[in-house]
């Protein structure tokens, strides 16, 4: 047992988001440890096989402010374009990527500072536009200004990238993912050179060179926390340790914040994730029908509003929906699988793998020229929660919120005002569950250090 220690912040669980916080905090005099369940840190950006970007694929929405701030070097190229749209709906599409694109913009600006309140970024954006992305379900608005069902698909897929849910769910859950996965995609699709590895490798040197302490296969146990600090308990091949500490960054789920706080697990308040990945190996390099690879498999409208109806019954979507991605190896491809909840798996997991492969493969060959044989390895939710302790395999920790605050949110602490509280003054979000999840964006990590510092400088 390793016990006596003590820092000013411990970072729980060494994703990209706990990264950056530990770099910001460590680089302003604070002594920082990250503890790392797993033997490598970078989470989701780092895959553990050879696939290229098994799990994230991109760094769309890493904020370029945020690699000045931190000296990252990482050098970028840009992803696949979207596929193209028939000219009967050009002007149409024309308006949408005009429309989607100034709700992006007005939201990016702000990623970086306090949440601002609905009612400033509302003003900033014009109000057709935010009745319809924000206030309406989406897809009404998608069904009033698309004619053309691929193009229709092609508009909704993003708000079925972190869940199974209808776009016309009057929650706007739907809305909310829309507006996480176009903060994404409307910054580019952008991958690091040599894999997103290397963006893990970078923060992970920034945040050392700082001088944070990063343990890797350190599993945290417990968090026994109270508003004026907390101790946390952590298990490792060599056996078990405690650290104190002044606040605790949580890059865990919520749910497992939950857990690791002592208040027990809850299986009704678990999020279900509904991404499959199936990373395909063909026998040769192929050739397409239409000259090209697909961007999107099986993501027509009608296509997504079938699947989601299979889901609703329980049954696997035929075919499965979702995003083809190249690799370095041009026989190789990752396909992002959409509107596959993980509880269509939980009562036989490797018929599901089995089903879902056949399905993906069978949907691929229609693009193709001639016989292919394709090697499929599918993760299923699962494997997600498995391996990176995701409940549910959820890639957003559950359900999105809005990026902004409520006009009448309580702002009176700095966690408050960035979006990364907890119920306990503490401890504090510091992943993808916190208010402003972004994906690979890096911007819970950025808020979570924010607010200690703004913390730390109000106690003195």
């Amino acid at each position: 047992m390793t016990s006596g220690e003590r820092r000013d912040v411990v970072v729980v669980g060494g994703g990209h988001h706990g990264l950056v916080a530990a770099a910001y905090l460590a680089r302003a005099g604070m002594s920082v440890q990250v503890l790392e369940r797993l033997p490598r840190t970078g989470g989701a950006v780092a895959p553990a096989d050879p696939f290229a970007g098994r799990w994230a694929t991109s760094v769309g929405a890493l904020p370029d402010r945020l690699l000045g701030e931190l000296g990252l070097d990482l050098e970028l190229r840009t992803g696949p374009a979207e596929p193209d749209v028939p000219d009967a709906e050009r002007a149409a599409w024309d308006r949408w990527l005009a429309d989607t694109g100034q709700l992006a913009d007005a939201v990016r600006t702000t990623l970086l500072d306090p949440l601002p309140l609905e009612r400033d970024l509302r003003a900033r954006v014009d109000p057709d536009v935010w009745r319809d992305l924000v206030v309406r379900p989406l897809g009404e608005t998608i069904e009033e200004r698309f004619r053309d069902d691929g193009v229709r698909g092609l508009a909704a897929v993003g708000a079925l990238s972190a869940g199974a849910v209808s776009l016309h769910d009057p929650s706007l859950r739907q809305n909310r993912a829309f507006l996480d996965d176009l903060l994404q995609r409307s910054s580019g699709r952008r991958v690091p050179v040599g894999g997103m590895g290397t963006l893990a490798a970078a923060l992970e040197g920034t945040a050392t060179e700082a001088g944070a302490e990063i343990r890797t296969s350190a599993g945290v146990s417990r968090i026994d926390a109270g508003d004026d600090g907390a101790e946390v308990t952590w298990d490792g091949p060599d056996g078990a340790g405690t650290v104190a500490a002044r606040w605790v960054l949580a890059d865990v789920a919520p749910w497992v914040l939950e857990i690791l706080l002592g208040h027990g697990e809850h299986p009704e308040t678990k999020p279900v994730g509904a991404q499959v990945t199936v990373d395909l190996r063909l026998d040769h390099a192929p050739a397409w029908h239409s000259g090209a690879p697909p961007t999107w498999l099986a993501s027509g409208y009608g296509q997504l509003t079938a699947a989601y109806d299979a889901t609703t019954a329980g049954v696997l979507p035929d075919p499965v929906p979702g995003r083809l991605e190249p690799t370095d190896d041009p026989a190789a491809w990752t396909f992002h699988g959409l509107l596959t909840p993980a509880t269509l798996f939980d009562a036989d997991p490797d018929a599901g793998r089995a089903m879902v492969a056949d399905r993906v493969v069978a949907e691929l060959g229609r693009h193709l020229v001639g016989p292919v044989r394709a090697d499929a390895q599918v993760s299923l939710p699962q494997d997600v929660e498995r391996e990176l302790a995701m409940p549910g395999g959820h890639p957003l920790h559950g359900d999105p919120e809005w990026p902004w605050a409520g006009n009448r949110a309580r702002l009176d602490t700095p966690a408050q005002r960035w979006g990364v509280q907890t119920d306990i003054a503490s401890v504090l979000l510091c992943g993808a569950g916190s208010r402003r999840s972004g994906g690979v964006s890096g911007v819970a990590g950025h808020a979570a250090a924010r607010a200690v510092l703004e913390a730390a400088a109000e106690a003195r």
